[in-house]
């Protein structure tokens, strides 16, 4: 199934999933159990992150397969600029539909903290570099890129992210994966902006659930996302009380909420970053009337 067909024919909002495999071996086993555990939410399909320079290539078209062939649930591997060529880019692609894959998210990745590193010197030096060698070797593959519903850390104006946004759709892109965010407005902003633009194509917001203050800070810091100032506060409070489970249950109390209205006003499903974490994902998805 391809991502955006499958999309376009679900007869009620629906959930999908973000997983990320796990560094060591020994810990595939837990890693799979969560799949299965989140398997009954019954997920229109699950991405696998890659890791920069190509560190975990191997590990993520492992588990894309056992996801897509052994649990069964449509799988979509991540693909990134960092360290690509032409030739590893053609070799991906081509071990995807050995899989039976049919299914890619195209990004840029980030920059790896190798002292003089430049985008510039690469290959391949943007996610729409990446979509158009795909498009072009691989017409059968649905390819799905990230959106930033708030600023593009990158871009010097809103109107400058959207239009690469519309770059990259007219480039071959089928889809839209948000990066995360706190407040569901943007989403509906982001969306109609982009309509405004002639990009109709599916718009699936991403949430992450928050886990600890620390995390919300380094979210924060890496990719420019805005934060509701109450939640911040919520948070700011039940961390300096030392307590943490009530940091991590207001994360997912509001995620639900953000769910929630996200729905209310459109969206077509939500795709939940997981941290490899199947309670608190069961949870939210329960109660926000995705399951």
């Amino acid at each position: 199934m391809k991502i955006h067909e499958g999309i376009a024919v679900s007869a009620a909002p629906f959930v999908s999933f973000e997983f990320f495999p796990p560094k060591e071996r020994s810990a595939w086993e837990d890693f799979f159990a969560v799949v299965r555990e989140l398997k009954g939410a019954r997920p229109l399909f699950a991405s696998v992150t890659y890791g920069a320079g190509g560190f975990s290539q191997d590990a993520t078209l492992e588990i894309a397969e056992c996801l897509q062939h052994t649990v069964g649930i449509e799988t979509m591997p991540h693909l990134t600029c960092v360290g690509a060529t032409a030739e590893i880019i053609t070799d991906f692609l081509k071990r995807l539909r050995a899989l039976g894959i049919t299914n890619v998210l195209a990004l840029r990745g980030d920059a790896p903290k190798t002292p003089g590193f430049s985008w510039k010197d690469g290959e391949f030096r943007s996610a729409l570099d990446l979509v158009r060698f795909i498009r072009s070797q691989a017409p059968d593959i649905a390819i799905g890129v990230a959106g930033y519903p708030a600023v593009h850390p990158d871009a010097a104006t809103v109107a400058e992210g959207l239009d690469y946004m519309r770059q990259k759709i007219e480039a071959g892109a089928d889809f839209i994966v948000t990066q995360l965010f706190f407040d569901y407005r943007e989403y509906i902003e982001y969306v109609s902006r982009l309509h405004g633009l002639g990009v109709n194509v599916p718009v699936l917001p991403g949430v992450l659930p928050i886990q600890s203050l620390g995390s919300v800070r380094r979210i924060l810091s890496m990719c420019g996302a805005n934060i509701p100032g109450k939640l911040y506060l919520d948070l700011e409070t039940a961390h300096e009380q030392g307590k943490t489970a009530a940091v991590r249950e207001a994360g997912i109390a509001f995620a639900i909420r953000q769910c929630r209205a996200l729905l209310e006003n459109g969206a077509p499903g939500v795709h939940l970053y997981t941290l490899n974490r199947a309670d608190m994902c069961l949870r939210i998805a329960g109660h926000s009337g995705l399951i």
